[in-house]
């Protein structure tokens, strides 16, 4: 079995005392904007503001508005990938829907077209609309019960759609469907289309906290097990697999920056979530619906910041390890005079 070494956090009341703290120091930012696109996204109050640590080993650490539901929207990409991953294996995952960067918009048909039709990575649309496509079940709407299912597992409660953003989305997901009719053209969508993309916008209605967000990103923390249910949802190889994706495509053209800046594996969605995860340590789920250009909530960048370098989170980080002297041999000490 591989061993893994990631260090601790904090004990509980600093863990507690740093997260308000967070919230406190990033509740006066008003940059951004709310989504628009989404018709119904537009309505979101923008004063609303929600934090919450999940430990990987059970406490949840939630201050602010982190109990609010809002659509969870691209962040359940990671989660079904993962549950995709455990069904089918990471080889035949990886090979129909690819691991790398595009370098391009989320929602990119050149990248389709500069890669004959094949989608480069499960965190743009093209290739989430690849990975729903292989969601066990023998029809659609077992696909569909099969991911509300698993994803409520990672949340450790039972989760439901929101019928109102589901009928905004259906409404205006055009792009998305010409995606799914380009995909198949090229072989590389073996279902009905338009019955994977009502999926897949199904799945990006489902309603979370940012409380969620944290017990979910945990349980791909922990190797699987879900911090509160106790509950394996998926294997630790398939968490693996999962943060390699999200570290190098989960804030898609913008990810080389996130990580040089925070150093975490992360998704965000266009409703104003983020989850960013420290194997073996535990996750961040936050809420804030005022988004920078890119798409990503403006407070819950700034907070997850803080708590990574407050808590010591970010995956890249190190110190020097200094051997004690009696360790040291006679030829080794002399050297070092």
């Amino acid at each position: 079995m591989q061993e893994v070494s990631t260090g601790s956090l904090p004990g509980w009341h600093r863990v507690e005392e740093l997260v308000r703290k967070a919230h406190a120091r990033n509740l006066a930012h008003d940059e951004g904007v709310v989504a628009s696109y989404i018709p119904v996204l537009a309505h979101a109050d923008p004063e609303r503001f929600g934090l919450c640590v999940a430990e990987a080993d059970g406490p949840v650490h939630a201050v602010g508005d982190s109990d609010l539901e809002f659509s969870v929207q691209s962040i359940s990409k990671a989660f079904v990938f993962a549950l995709v991953c455990q069904a089918w294996g990471r080889e035949v995952v990886s090979d129909r829907v690819g691991v790398n960067n595009t370098g391009l918009a989320f929602n990119s048909v050149m990248a389709l077209e500069l890669n004959d039709g094949h989608p480069m990575n499960p965190m743009v649309n093209a290739g989430a609309l690849a990975t729903t496509a292989l969601m066990p079940g023998e029809s659609f709407a077992e696909q569909w019960e099969n991911l509300r299912s698993g994803l409520s597992r990672f949340a450790g409660r039972q989760l439901e759609l929101d019928g109102e953003v589901f009928r905004s989305e259906s409404a205006t997901n055009t792009r998305n469907k010409a995606i799914a009719r380009l995909l198949q053209s090229y072989g590389h969508l073996e279902l009905d289309p338009l019955g994977v993309v009502d999926v897949y916008t199904r799945q990006c209605a489902l309603r979370v906290s940012a409380r969620d967000l944290a017990v979910m990103g945990a349980t791909l923390a922990d190797g699987g097990v879900n911090p509160v249910t106790g509950d394996q949802v998926v294997s630790g190889q398939v968490c693996q697999d999962t943060l390699a994706v999200l570290a190098s495509t989960g804030m898609y053209e913008r990810s080389g920056r996130w990580l040089f800046e925070i150093g975490l594996p992360a998704k965000s969605g266009v409703s104003g979530g983020i989850v960013a995860i420290a194997p073996g340590k535990g996750a961040i789920g936050t809420y804030s619906a005022r988004l920078d250009r890119a798409g990503n909530s403006v407070r819950g960048q700034r907070a997850t910041a803080h708590l990574s370098r407050a808590l010591g989170l970010n995956v890249f980080a190190s110190s020097a390890h200094v051997p004690p002297r009696a360790a040291l041999s006679p030829k080794r000490t002399e050297h070092a005079r």
